[in-house]
């Protein structure tokens, strides 16, 4: 068995997976179907329980964005309400909520808007809808009948989706958002009953003088996230 040293390909792992980042503000530019393709390509390999690959994406592209964001948009200015196929979390409380509040605040920063100000912030939270801008979206399905791991091998997917983007300059942004609307999306693409909404990932190519991707989140320590149990 050919063992090879540690240094290039983890080296080159760890900056992508650091310099990741959530795109809130993309140049018009579209992402050619050739480099979609790769990114779709290399995210099919993602590990999933027994090899059940329960995942199934919706991309668009052109005019088809353009229609389902206007779309969206209409629907959800007539009828907004959330709907999510899977639960959105109950409650945010402890480090979970510090950590929510921190992130909110800094993009909130990052654009001016001042703490209560409930028009604007809602007026921020609506551009999820507009995709924010982004020239493509993935929607992510998932087979209802494989339940909660079924939504964790999805899970899987979207980070492999997601670096893969990133290794080829694309800039991206995961959405629960999206799936807040599942009964419209369902209908929209025509979806079986059967198919649960889990979010979608939008993206393309970053504007870099957008203020909203001028800051970066922090993340936890090793010594936060991890309980060691080891021998002496």
């Amino acid at each position: 068995m050919d063992v090879k040293p540690l240094g290039m390909e983890s080296d080159t792992l760890a900056k992508i997976v650091r310099e990741r980042w959530s795109c809130r503000g993309f140049r018009p530019d579209p992402v050619p179907h050739d480099t979609i393709e790769q990114i779709v390509e290399i995210a099919r390999a993602t590990p999933s329980w027994c090899n059940t690959q329960p995942w199934h994406l919706h991309i668009t592209e052109g005019v088809e964005t353009e229609r389902f964001r206007a779309a969206l948009r209409a629907h959800v200015g007539s009828q907004f309400s959330e709907q999510p196929d899977l639960p959105f979390p109950a409650a945010y409380v402890g480090p979970y909520l510090e950590r929510r509040r921190t992130s909110g605040w800094q993009l909130y920063d990052s654009l001016g808007i001042a703490k209560g100000d409930c028009t604007a912030s809602g007026a921020q939270m609506l551009k999820n809808f507009d995709l924010f801008g982004a020239p493509h979206v993935a929607v992510v399905t998932t087979d209802a009948q494989l339940g909660l791991y079924g939504a964790v091998d999805c899970g899987l997917l979207v980070q492999t989706f997601l670096l893969a983007a990133s290794s080829m300059g694309v800039a991206t942004i995961p959405q629960a958002a999206i799936a807040s609307q599942s009964p419209f999306i369902r209908e929209y693409f025509g979806l079986p009953e059967d198919r649960l909404v889990l979010l979608g990932i939008s993206f393309g190519y970053p504007d870099e003088a957008h203020p909203a991707n001028s800051y970066r989140t922090a993340r936890q320590s090793i010594a936060e996230m991890v309980t060691w149990h080891v021998s002496d």
